[in-house]
């Protein structure tokens, strides 16, 4: 079931929104406390979240820009206010949406379903174009490669291995294996070339970013491991 969180300090609203949105069927929690709404957005799990702009401790925008560093839960933003200026904060922070009150609940209602469907289709065409492992995420679609947030500058062949043991990681691969299937039967014999291209990558993200991906299998060959 879908849940929704409502950030909300005016409890006769947040009362109403919860009455309302669980009418249409959803599951919802709320929160009217801003530094406790930012915690529980972190650390718990929602589907999206309703989120007003003066809010005790920490207002909506900071939350939302905060969430939005680790996070891409839909976000709507409420708020008593009308101006053009905090509408443009709000979504250029990572505001889905924005809604000004009194609204009418088919229009917020409108507003969530069109929210929920965007951010599913994007995650479904991430999927389909990404591979992620661990702090690692493949671009499928063209051909870059992120760790910890942060583009790595692989050349062709790079890429290339490194998504092939990506993809089997957990199984070790011989040198014949990667050479066959990097670089074709035209290198069958040098594997050194392996070799190199397995220490180009370390270079590039074992020692990059301090974490060891790439392991050697004494008379072998190479293995990533989870």
């Amino acid at each position: 079931m879908t849940k929704i969180f409502i950030v909300e300090d005016e409890r006769r609203i947040a009362r109403f929104l919860q009455m309302e949105l669980e009418h249409e069927g959803f599951a919802t929690a709320s929160e009217s406390n801003g530094l406790r709404a930012y915690e529980r957005i972190i650390q718990e799990d929602y589907d999206l979240v309703l989120l007003d702009i003066m809010l005790p401790e920490m207002d909506g925008l900071t939350i939302c820009k905060n969430v939005r560093k680790i996070s891409d839960i839909p976000i709507i933003m409420l708020t008593a206010k009308d101006e053009i200026s905090d509408k443009v904060t709000g979504l250029d922070i990572g505001a889905d949406d924005y809604i000004t009150k009194p609204f009418a609940i088919q229009e917020l209602l409108a507003r969530i379903r069109v929210a929920l469907r965007k951010h599913n289709n994007t995650a479904k065409q991430e999927e389909a174009t990404t591979f992620v492992f661990k702090n690692i995420i493949v671009y499928l679609d063209r051909h870059e490669v992120t760790v910890n947030g942060k583009l790595v500058e692989l050349t062709k062949k790079e890429y290339d291995l490194l998504l092939y043991m990506l993809q089997n990681h957990d199984h070790v691969l011989s040198r014949e294996q990667i050479l066959q299937s990097i670089w074709g039967y035209e290198y069958m014999g040098d594997t050194n070339v392996v070799d190199v291209y397995i220490r180009y990558l370390r270079s590039k993200i074992d020692d990059e970013f301090k974490e060891k991906y790439i392991h050697t299998v004494r008379g072998i060959g190479y293995v990533i491991k989870t």
